[in-house]
C-alpha cells in the first residue's frame, strides 16, 4: 500500500512513519505543505492519503477539496488536532473517508487505515456521537429525550451498522442494543426498525456516503 502523509510537524511525521513501518507492507511518501502534497500525490499515486488540516501554506480542507476534484475516488483520512465535530463533519462532506485526532490512541490510527483501505468510512464512536448530536440539534431537537447509550446506538445506525455490529463496537450485548433501539423507536415515535434506520440515515449522516 502506498501512503502519502501530508503533515508539517516533524515529530508527528516521525511517529506516524514508525507506526506505519511497524505495520508493514507500506511505501510511505511525505509532504510538509499543501503545494508539495499536490505535487507528490500526482507523482506518487498513493492508495491512501493522511492529511493534516493545518498546513503552513493553506487549509487542509481546501487541499482535501482539490485532491478530491482531481481524483473523486481518492481515499483520504484527515488526521487533525481538532476534536470539534464541525471539522470532522466538514471533512466528510468534502470527501474524506475518515477523521481521527492526534489525541486518539495509536491503535485507532492503524484501525482507520485498515478500514478506509477496505473502502469503509471511519470515525471513532465518540466522534460519531458528537456529529450525531451536532447534526440533529440536541438542544431542542428530537434527540433530547434519548440517553447517552441510545444516542450512540442511533448514531451508529445512521452509519449503516447492524444491531450485531453496534453491540460489538460498543462492547455491549445484542439484547442491550436491541432494547436501546426499541426505546429509541418509542421516544421518537418511529413504528419499525426499518423506519428507524431510514430516519437515522436521513437525519444523521453528514455526507451522502456516510455509512
Amino acid at each position: 500500500m502506498r501512503i502519502l502523509l501530508i503533515e508539517d510537524h516533524p515529530i508527528v511525521r516521525t511517529a506516524c512513519r514508525l507506526l506505519l513501518e511497524a505495520k508493514g507492507g507500506v511505501e510511505i511518501a511525505e509532504a510538509t505543505t499543501a503545494a508539495s502534497g499536490l505535487d507528490i500525490a500526482a507523482s506518487f499515486s498513493p492508495d491512501l492519503v493522511i492529511l493534516d488540516l493545518r498546513l503552513p501554506d493553506g487549509s487542509g480542507l481546501d487541499l482535501l477539496a482539490r485532491l478530491m476534484s482531481i481524483e473523486p475516488d481518492r481515499r483520504i483520512i484527515v488526521f487533525s488536532m481538532y476534536e470539534d465535530p464541525m471539522f470532522a463533519s466538514r471533512a466528510l462532506q468534502t470527501g474524506a473517508r475518515g477523521y481521527i485526532t492526534k489525541n486518539d490512541d495509536p491503535d485507532v490510527f492503524l484501525q482507520a487505515i485498515d478500514k478506509v483501505d477496505d473502502g469503509e468510512i471511519f470515525l471513532t464512536t465518540g466522534m460519531a456521537e458528537k456529529i450525531t448530536l451536532m447534526t440533529a440539534g440536541l438542544d431542542g431537537g428530537p434527540l433530547r429525550s434519548l440517553s447517552t447509550r441510545e444516542r450512540q446506538v442511533l448514531g451508529l445506525l445512521g452509519r449503516g451498522r447492524t444491531l450485531i455490529e453496534i453491540a460489538d463496537e460498543l462492547n455491549i450485548s445484542y439484547r442491550t442494543t436491541a432494547y436501546a433501539a426499541a426505546q429509541i423507536k418509542v421516544k421518537l415515535q418511529i413504528p419499525s426498525t426499518a423506519a428507524l434506520i431510514k430516519w437515522a440515515v436521513d437525519h444523521l449522516s453528514p455526507a451522502p456516503d456516510f455509512r
